[in-house]
């Protein structure tokens, strides 16, 4: 299914050569049929004569309109430009032209309408004007059709030359994209709800689906689709399409936004772009320019930032950052168009080279030569930009490559520097040896100045590292035959041990001792704060206040039965654990402030529940 549109002057008879082809008048506002003016979109469609089926769109062709044309030519596999005999080239034809170009519409037919006002000796002269004012275009060598809406003449010809442009037709169906479909019209049905049309250009949409209405970021579900007013349960690629929203209202959604799936398109405020100024155009496209942008159906202000000179001249093409007002869903590889709002003009048009760039700087070299890559770029390339010197997730790979996760998959699976690992991680492999050899640099030096720690702490180890929670704790798993965890969120090499001194061994042995001698009330053990803070790693003692040092048995004693406790009586008081555990109330309360500040325990009045 192929979508074919008009363009040209105003009055050259665009609507009624769709009504001539296809038997429906597209202008369906009653303004438009008294005004005898094209104001909105209209939609038809033809069958060919090989039965093949394609769409039409009219557009306009008032400049005062343009806006409304620039809405749906963004779908276009090919264009109808329609002349008429009577006026010949006339200037909204220029610049419907210049859009078809800029937006790279490389099929078409030249379409001569009211051949029946023109005496026929002068008809061959207005076919001359019009093939040397189309030199130089993507036009120039289309096929010419001279017909008559009003008495049928060229009709069928035009039918046919239709067929032969859709045999040469090779639009590609983007799979490699989520399926997008830029919203050209929105009304309510009685009894149905919200409707949107407009052309699905990658991937399908099927009855059921959800879908997001973006940049709003709103859910719905596909109750029911159409094409040509008939009712289908998949929608493909390059198709005009009528989607019926279940739960969200038609006032909710508006022309230009975007239905894609939940979360393929992140919206953009600025975009990279390779910008080719019209020859049109009036004056060179400027730094610091103010334009209106046109995306599909959507169109925002934006602010021009020359990345290559100080300006482009009509004529020529440079690289550029855009920053626009409001955030569009924009993909690499889409068309656009800018335009001078004041007096209205279109200055140029071009491709999204990155839909998610940084800030660029002016004039630099090494910004021109990246992009100038980019516009190249393979897969691999792509992939390979986000991937190198990182460690990312594949989502984080599809989502700023804008390929399929079917062509990300493939491609990384491909790349020998690439490794992937905990299934949607994957990491530049030179990276990745570099991040180990700094690990064992970091915990060697940690540990080489805290002899007697039994590891790292690992946000410690994580900050040194300068790598995100995730990504850490992907690592560890990663890296479980060299590092493992240990003590209290303790990191340290696998098989790593303390050596004490003799002297130490001696000094943890009598303190030992000791604490077990009198595990209730224990007496203050003399021992230096590294030392001690081993034997607690180690899970020997526990260390409830300064000073007050419990034996490692009597403390799990301790919890166990305040925990008990609470459990089946309720609560626990500061007296009972004195009386059971035969001790002193200093120690008994020293035991719950600090259960209270592990959050074991809380207080509630004069006793203690569980947290």
């Amino acid at each position: 299914m192929y979508v074919i549109g008009t363009a040209g002057h105003v009055d050259h008879g665009k609507t009624t050569l769709v009504q001539a082809l296809t038997g429906i008048n597209p202008d369906r506002l009653q303004e438009e049929q008294r005004r005898g003016m094209t104001i909105e979109l209209g939609f038809a469609w033809l069958t060919l004569p090989s039965g093949r089926e394609v769409s039409l769109v009219d557009v306009p062709g008032h400049e005062r309109f343009i806006k409304h044309m620039l809405a749906g030519v963004g779908g276009f596999d090919g264009a109808l430009l329609v002349i008429a005999a009577d006026e010949s080239v006339m200037p909204q034809t220029r610049e419907h032209l210049a859009i078809i170009d800029l937006l790279d519409i490389r099929h078409g037919l030249v379409v001569v309408t009211k051949a029946d006002m023109v005496d026929p000796a002068w008809l061959p002269l207005v076919l001359d004007d019009i093939r040397s004012q189309l030199s130089g275009s993507a036009l120039a060598q289309a096929p010419l059709v001279v017909v008559s809406a009003r008495t049928g003449q060229g009709i069928d010809t035009l039918r046919q030359a239709l067929d032969s442009m859709v045999n040469v037709l090779a639009v590609p169906v983007r799979r490699n994209e989520p399926a997008r479909l830029w919203v050209d019209r929105v009304f309510s049905v009685d009894g149905f709800g919200a409707v949107v049309t407009g052309t699905l250009l990658a991937d399908s949409l099927a009855v059921g689906m959800e879908v997001e209405v973006a940049p709003r970021g709103l859910r719905a579900r596909i109750r029911g689709l159409q094409m040509h007013r008939s009712k289908i349960e998949v929608a493909q690629p390059g198709t005009r399409v009528a989607i019926n929203l279940a739960g969200i209202s038609h006032h909710d959604i508006q022309r230009g936004d975007l239905i894609t799936l939940p979360q393929a398109i992140v919206a953009t405020q600025r975009i990279d772009v390779r910008l080719q100024v019209a020859g049109i155009a009036p004056r060179a496209v400027s730094q610091g320019m103010h334009l209106d942008l046109f995306v599909g159906a959507a169109e925002t202000r934006c602010r021009v930032t020359t990345l290559e000179g100080d300006a482009i001249a009509p004529g020529d093409s440079g690289l550029v950052q855009l920053h626009l007002d409001s955030p569009l869903p924009l993909w690499r590889g889409d068309r656009l168009i800018v335009r001078q709002a004041s007096p209205s003009i279109t200055m140029g048009g071009g491709k999204v080279i990155d839909a998610h760039p940084a800030r660029h700087r002016r004039l630099r070299p090494e910004v021109i030569a990246s992009l100038t890559a980019l516009e190249r770029a393979t897969p691999a390339d792509l992939c390979w930009a986000v991937v190198r010197g990182q460690l990312c997730r594949v989502s984080d790979v599809i989502s700023q490559t804008h390929l399929s996760g079917d062509v990300v998959h493939q491609t990384l699976a491909s790349m020998a520097m690439v490794v992937r690992f905990a299934d949607d991680w994957v990491a530049d492999g030179a990276m990745l040896d570099q991040v180990r050899q700094k690990m064992d640099k970091t915990l060697a030096s940690y540990l080489t100045r805290a002899p007697l720690r039994i590891g790292m702490p690992r946000e410690e180890l994580r900050r040194r590292l300068d790598l995100a929670a995730a990504a850490f704790e992907v690592l560890l798993l990663l890296w479980q035959q060299w590092y493992e965890p240990c003590g209290d969120g303790l990191i340290r090499p696998r098989g790593y041990q303390v050596q004490l001194t003799a002297a130490q061994q001696q000094v943890v042995a009598r303190s030992l001792a000791l604490l077990a001698s009198m595990p209730y009330m224990p007496p203050e053990v003399s021992i230096e704060r590294e030392l001690l803070a081993y034997m607690q790693a180690c899970g020997w003692v526990m260390e409830v206040a300064e000073g007050m040092v419990f034996y490692h048995q009597a403390w799990q004693e301790i919890v166990t039965w305040v925990l008990t406790t609470i459990d089946t009586q309720g609560s626990v008081s500061v007296a009972q654990l004195r009386d059971r555990f035969d001790t002193t109330r200093k120690y008994a309360l020293a035991v719950m402030e600090y259960m209270d500040n592990k959050r074991i325990t809380r207080r509630r009045d004069d006793v203690r529940v569980r947290f």
